[in-house]
């Protein structure tokens, strides 16, 4: 069975297209690539259309990620129907994709990020927008671990779809 999952950040042009690319390296190391639809969206529309943060996909393609999403915003009539799985990478994120869904259904399919991690013990994935190269680094650090525990997590079984 194949999976849909959809990462979701604030305005789609940092974490969640890293998220995006992360899991799907994370995914083609592990050989499952064809097990899984992946995208990304972002709760605003600021950034519709455009393409990532340039200083992301500086920091992401030097450990091998292309970002090459383009940035939308998140259409709860839309993506609640076509994904299985949801993952904020925040708390604000996570409350305003509550706020969105139309059933308990859609409130099953929501996710944290940082429920995935294995190494790190974060609670969010924090916005990387408005610091410097520490912050994006962290930003894929925190990833990678989280895709790594969500890759796990989907082979176990321990997620129902």
């Amino acid at each position: 069975m194949i999976s849909k999952i959809l990462f979701v950040c604030l305005g789609n042009i940092c974490r969640s297209p890293s998220a995006e690319a992360v899991f799907k390296g994370s995914a083609k190391k592990r050989g499952m690539e064809s097990q899984f639809v992946i995208d990304s969206a972002g709760t605003s529309g600021w950034h519709v259309g455009e393409t990532s943060d340039k200083r992301m996909q500086k920091h992401a393609l030097k450990r091998g990620y292309s970002l090459d999403s383009v940035s939308r915003q998140f259409d709860p009539d839309v993506d609640f129907d076509r994904f299985d799985i949801i993952i904020g990478m925040d708390d604000e994120n996570i409350i305003a994709l509550k706020r969105m869904a139309r059933d308990m259904d859609d409130l099953k399919k929501i996710h944290k990020m940082t429920d995935f991690s294995k190494e790190w013990n974060y609670s969010e994935v924090p916005d990387p927008y408005y610091g410097g190269d520490e912050g994006f680094e962290l930003v894929l650090d925190l990833l990678e671990d989280a895709c790594s525990g969500l890759l796990d997590s989907l082979t176990q079984n321990d997620i129902k779809n």
